[in-house]
């Protein structure tokens, strides 16, 4: 199933189908069955993975023009999550994320693209320590359905990769062996689901 329809229903030039107008509407992002993660090489020899316990955001799904769809998202800092108390509490440091001066990242998006299948990708402003930059990230339609609780859903896995130094996140180590304790690329890996408005 497309993102806005079945793959044997007759597609559009702008990559909608004919029974689009199911899933147009506006959603909420469900945080307790979404992921927000992040993978960061470690040492040069090993990745470290974490993700952000809170945030909030929503989606805007335009069937007859899926160029025309929208997302927004708000994370809060300070739930950052790598499983090492002491490595979440220097990510929260001056160092990297001062999150008290910086309590929230933020992405708004710009543009959608359909690429065809189940293939979407979606462009927007990342804004960490108040400096915003553009970013694409590639996304998969995984369905939509009715949960057993009458809501309608639709999930998405994605991914994007980053350099923080883009957005002044430079703290780093250098190694004995040659090389940095944290690498500048992120690999950024999201699993969402959302719920239709009311």
């Amino acid at each position: 199933m497309g993102i806005f329809g079945r793959k044997n229903d007759e597609t559009t030039a702008a990559g909608a189908t004919a029974d689009t107008a199911a899933l147009t509407g506006d959603y909420t992002i469900d945080p307790a069955h979404t992921t927000l993660g992040f993978v960061a090489r470690h040492a040069m020899v090993t990745n470290v993975k974490g993700s952000f316990q809170e945030f909030e955001g929503t989606l805007h799904l335009d069937g007859k023009d899926p160029s025309q769809s929208t997302a927004s998202l708000d994370i809060t800092m300070a739930s950052i999550t790598t499983g090492s108390p002491d490595r979440d509490g220097h990510l929260k440091s001056a160092d990297f994320f001062k999150t008290d001066e910086f309590p929230t990242m933020t992405f708004r998006s710009t543009k959608a693209e359909a690429l065809g299948g189940e293939d979407y990708r979606i462009t927007g402003d990342l804004t960490i320590l108040g400096v915003s930059k553009p970013v694409t990230i590639d996304l998969e339609f995984n369905g939509a359905a009715k949960d057993p609780f009458g809501n309608e859903r639709v999930g998405f896995e994605g991914k994007a990769e980053i350099k923080r130094s883009d957005w002044g996140v430079t703290w780093n180590a250098a190694l004995e062996t040659g090389g940095v304790l944290v690498s500048d690329k992120i690999k950024l890996n999201f699993d969402i689901s959302a719920i239709k408005n009311a």
